[in-house]
This record gives structure tokens, sequence and C-alpha cells, in this order.
């Protein structure tokens, strides 16, 4: 399929290409719902999982910005700048989803877990850049919002996996270290979904090929890791002030989420279960029912990802993004409420609809403010914005949830959701265009 810049790319153009990102999701959902079950059937200390979960944010830290920043240096004739880095990371995380719930010791299952995120790190991050490579600007908006599609499509399947595999009997046994097996298939069936679908978009999809002006400066630059590092350098040292402002955004929202990941299973647990994660049986089915609401917040993402593309037409993507994110903090404030397990699933609407524009509105708030040359370098930036809350969550959380919310679960919640209002508020002080996305404006 040959795509040109310049002429409007058809919404299968545009599916295709962001097709990988469904199997890098789908890994994502299981690292959302299973691996901090997994760490508590393996005697985990509820308190002590944001340390145990250091290797999202550290990894995404370092991985992402120098993965952008190389790829921007990057042609490989025949395949391109960012799909040598796709395929990569795609076979790296196959292989981990394979073995990981083979574990048997807790210190295995973090190592495992570092492995897997730099993995997914190395694939996600240049799907950002590629769309902005590819997709014409005005098309831009469905660019990156097909990424929240494909986000809640691969979660859904990955929660919706565990919450069916439960209910097959001959399932309900453990391994040896206590791992239930109906965990497993969700893993191996992430193993073929990973490698399946970026084979998809990298033999779908080719890249713009350089002019030969382009090229010979690729040549000119060296693409390794210590010029790498100093071109991320270099980038933060120029960055334009609404990445600045994005980045206080991204300070309490992304905080808020990890919170969610990791004790959302424990707070149905004892809202709806009246059971903490020493009652195995009752955690248990408190972590296939997380799966069912994680799975139902992705099938809204799924659908209300079309919903977002439409308003961001009609209104300047900060305004979307703030509404969003709004709905998303009163699902979190609700949730400590709800004791029926059917009725969780009323505030994950909100969730979900605030999850879809996560995963896609800041980058089109941002996109503008960054040199086309420099695509792959800012969106790794970007992503460190994500994973420096993450990595400060796991440094100070433990400590706030066992002396301010007393260890309480559902006061974990109520927290992330006053974080997310602090979020969407900010949201509006980012200083862009007030026009839709795609009507040209100053900022």
């Amino acid at each position: 399929m040959k795509i040109s810049p310049q002429v409007s790319l058809t919404l299968r153009q545009i599916m295709l290409m962001n097709f990988g990102f469904f199997g890098i999701q789908y890994s994502f959902g299981l690292q959302q719902t299973a691996i901090n079950p997994i760490f508590s059937f393996l005697q985990a200390d509820p308190a002590k999982l944001p340390y145990l979960n250091m290797a999202g944010p550290i990894t995404g830290l370092l991985v992402q910005p120098l993965i952008g920043a190389m790829s921007d240096r990057t042609w490989i004739p025949g395949l391109g700048r960012r799909r040598p880095y796709f395929l990569l990371g795609a076979i790296g995380c196959s292989l981990c989803l394979f073995f990981y719930p083979h574990v048997t010791a807790l210190w295995v299952a973090v190592l495992l877990l570092w492995l897997l995120d730099i993995s997914n790190n190395t694939a996600m991050e240049p799907f950002r850049a590629f769309i902005a490579d590819t997709v014409p600007e005005r098309q831009q908006s469905t660019g990156f919002l097909m990424q929240s599609v494909f986000t809640g499509l691969g979660i859904t399947l990955a929660n919706i996996s565990l919450y069916a595999f439960k209910k097959i009997d001959w399932l309900n046994q453990t391994s040896e270290a206590g791992i239930p097996y109906w965990v497993f298939g969700s893993f191996y069936i992430g193993a073929v979904c990973s490698i399946g679908s970026v084979l998809v978009t990298v033999l779908s999809t080719p890249e713009h090929e350089p002019s030969p002006e382009e090229l010979a400066a690729i040549k000119a630059q060296s693409g390794g890791p210590v010029e790498a590092i100093k071109e991320i350098y270099h980038a933060i040292k120029d960055m334009p002030k609404p990445l600045w402002q994005l980045a206080s955004v991204y300070l309490f929202q992304w905080y808020a989420l990890f919170i969610y990941w990791q004790y959302i299973s424990h707070s149905l647990a004892k809202s709806i279960w009246n059971a903490t994660s020493a009652n195995k049986v009752a955690y248990e089915d408190a972590v296939a029912w997380t799966g069912v609401v994680n799975g139902f917040y992705n099938v809204v993402t799924f659908i209300s990802a079309f919903g977002l593309m439409w308003m961001a037409r009609k209104y300047a993507a900060k305004y979307v993004h703030a509404f969003a994110v709004t709905l998303a903090a009163l699902a979190l404030l609700a949730i400590p409420h709800v004791t029926d397990k059917n009725m969780m699933l009323a505030p994950m609407i909100g969730f979900g609809i605030g999850w879809a524009s996560m995963m896609g509105v800041p980058f089109m708030i941002v996109v503008h403010s960054i040199p086309k040359e420099r695509y792959g370098v800012y969106m790794g930036i970007v992503n460190m914005m994500i994973v420096i809350p993450m990595l400060i969550q796991t440094l100070t959380f433990s400590k706030i949830y066992e002396n301010l919310l007393g260890a309480d679960p559902g006061h974990a919640m109520t927290f992330a959701g006053v974080l997310l209002i602090i979020a969407a508020v900010l949201t509006l002080t980012i200083k862009t265009s007030n026009k839709p996305y795609g009507v040209e404006s100053a900022n």
C-alpha cells in the first residue's frame, strides 16, 4: 500500500497503520489487570505493590525517549525509520508474555516485568511518531484517536479473556507457585497478538522514503545511544511551552492512573466482597471481576474514541480532554461507594471516555508545537511526562497509603479521583489554539 504524505488516507489505511497498537495494548491490559494479582498470588505485601511496579516508570523514562531519538536518526531500506523498533519490541514482548505465568518466585516475576516493559516501550514509542510522520495534518485527529480505538480493543480482549478462562472448570486449579491456570491462556493469547498485530502494520504500511537531502542528513548523524541522549537533552532544553504545561497535567493524571491499576482489585474486594487479598477465594473473584470492569471501560474507550474524533473537529482539543478527564475523576470518586458488582460498570463509562482521551487527545494538543524532524524524540519526551509521575507514585504512595489513607483501597480510589480533577483544571491552562483541531490558528 503506497501512501503519499499529501493525499488523504482512507479509514482502512489509518486502521492498518495503527493495528500494531492492538497487540501492544493487549499486553498493557494484562499488566493493568493480571500482573499485580500475580504478585499477590506469590505472597506480595499489598502495601509494597508500588515498589514492585517500578519497572513501568523507569523503563518508560529511559527507553521511550531513547528509542524516539534513535528512530529519528534511523533509516533501514525495506523497513524504514519506525518499523524496525516495532518489530524488535513485539518479539521481546511475545517471549515475555509466553513465559510470564510460569514464574515460581516473586523476584522472577518482577525481573520478567522489567523485560516486558522494556519490550513494550520499544514497540509503543515509535507509533506516536509514525502517525505524525505518515498521516496528513488534517487527519491526525483520526490517526491519534484510532490508537485509542485499538487501545480499547486490545485491553478489552485481555481483560475479558481473564474472566472467560476463569469460567472453564478444569482451569480452576493452580500451579505449584499458586498461580491459577486460567491466567495462563490470556498470556498465551497476548504472545500471539503482540507479534501478529505488529506484523500486520509492518507489512501493510510503508514509511515515507526520505528525500536524498533528508537521507544524507540522517546518515550524517550518529544513530547511537550516546548521540540520542545528547539529542534528548537538547530537545528538553528547547521544549515548547505547551509541552511544559502538558507535563503539569500529566503529573496529576498519571499518578492517579497508577493508583487505580495497582489498587482496583483490592478496592473491589473490599467494597463488593468485604474481603482482602488474604481471603484467597474472594480475592480471586475480585480479580476476575476486575477483568470484567477493566474490559468494560475499554469497550467504552473503543466506542467513545469515535465520538471524541467528532468532538475534536468541533471544539479545541484541550476542552475535549478536560471534559473527558473530569468524567474519569467522577468515576474514581464513585467506585468505593458501589457495593453491587454489576453496578460497578456504571462509573466505568466515564472512566472509559477519559481513558480514550488520555490515549490520543493530548498528542493533538501539542503536536503542532513540535518540529517535524524531531517527532520521535519529542513523542518520547511526552512519554517521560507520563512515567515520571508513575515513578514518583511508586516512591511515595506506599507511605501515603499506609499513613494518610489508612491502608484502605477505597480511600486510594478517592485520592486518585481528586488528582484527576486537578489534571482537568490544569488542562484548560495550556496555551494553544482555542479552535477545533485542524483549523489553523496561532498559539
